[in-house]
């Protein structure tokens, strides 16, 4: 790709914000060096890839959170990394759909999940948390459970008495990376059809 090429993607997709914020996209994670990079911040990584892509940064400090702001095919768009904790995400995250008077049905989660493999997505347009925290936490304080999620497999646990926290504070090895990072790439590329109503091409395009 030539410095044009990425020039006229920048120019499309995150011209200066203007309007009315129509979506909240957020990836939840754990703020902190010692939490980089690890599987429970996959939500993280795919929102620093979709800031790259688009020009922009996610660094301001508002809604309990870091944010930034773009325009995704057209839509004015809110970025979210909640800086709560990953157990506390909802109180950033109802922050921000309070302040822009946005309905949760135009709120775009992404967050890692441990019964997929990792590279595996799985797309949904609402559900229960499924004993996953962050997503509980959005739930008890939406009181809503009709959000589009993004699900990024980040892999089981080696064994079934392995300790959980230990498992998804822990980072993947080279060959799980690879893996992660493509499907990061194809997450950016499901929140760019989401945002258009296109989340049943989502869907059949990504999920796994």
């Amino acid at each position: 790709m030539s410095i044009f090429d990425i020039f006229d993607r920048i120019s499309t997709n995150s011209a200066a914000p203007k309007g009315k914020v129509e979506f909240v996209i957020a990836g939840l994670g754990n703020h902190g060096l010692e939490y980089e990079g690890t599987r429970h911040n996959a939500g993280f990584h795919v929102m620093d890839i979709l800031a790259e892509q688009l020009g922009t940064d996610i660094k301001k400090m508002q809604f309990k959170g870091k944010v930034g702001e773009a325009v995704i095919e057209g839509h004015r768009c809110l970025l979210l990394k909640p800086q709560t904790y990953m157990n506390n995400s909802g109180e950033s995250i109802v922050q921000a759909l309070d302040f822009y008077k946005i309905d949760a049905k135009n709120l775009i989660v992404i967050c890692d999940d441990i019964s997929l493999d990792p590279g595996r997505l799985r797309i949904r347009r609402k559900g229960s948390h499924g004993g996953h925290n962050g997503l509980r936490s959005i739930v008890e304080l939406t009181g809503r459970e009709d959000f589009t999620r993004i699900k990024m497999g980040v892999g089981k646990k080696p064994h079934p008495d392995y300790d959980l926290a230990k498992w998804v504070l822990g980072k993947f090895d080279d060959e799980s990376s690879k893996k992660v990072q493509e499907a990061s790439e194809n997450a950016c590329e499901c929140i760019k059809l989401i945002v258009q109503g296109k989340t049943d091409e989502a869907m059949n395009k990504y999920n796994s």
